[in-house]
């Protein structure tokens, strides 16, 4: 049976993955919606928690997706905008890295330009930077 309700109510809190007895329920949980049928797993927001990306692509058979909310978006452009960083080598970074920690897919506000400079064949180029 397909749960119900706001999503909220059942998302992991994955600040709360600290506490062992918590950890173990929320493993669970994710096993517990493979089993249900979910085709997917996300993980959000997806910079702060790439260890639990991990642990979850580890756990799971389905994929794993993360997601990098526009917090993390604003904030890289916020200090790009200062000159603190490359704004362009840090969408690339921050997107390999993600996939690095193990998520099938990523969904950013970076998609667009990403999908613009692959087909243009520049992530190549980046990731010699």
């Amino acid at each position: 049976m397909r749960r119900r309700g706001p999503r909220r109510a059942r998302a992991t809190a994955a600040a709360t993955r600290w506490i062992r007895p918590t950890c173990a329920r929320r493993w669970r949980e994710a096993a517990a919606d493979v089993e249900e049928g979910a085709d997917a797993l996300i993980v959000k927001p997806a910079g702060p928690y790439l260890d639990v990306v991990r642990a979850v692509r580890e756990s799971v058979t389905v994929p794993v997706a993360a997601y990098q909310v526009s917090g993390e978006y604003a904030m890289i452009h916020a200090a790009a905008e200062r000159g603190w960083l490359d704004l362009e080598r840090a969408m690339w970074e921050t997107t390999l890295g993600i996939r690095r920690a193990g998520a099938d897919l990523v969904i950013s506000y970076f998609a667009r330009v990403l999908a613009e400079r692959l087909s243009e064949g520049r992530a190549t180029e980046e990731a010699a930077r």
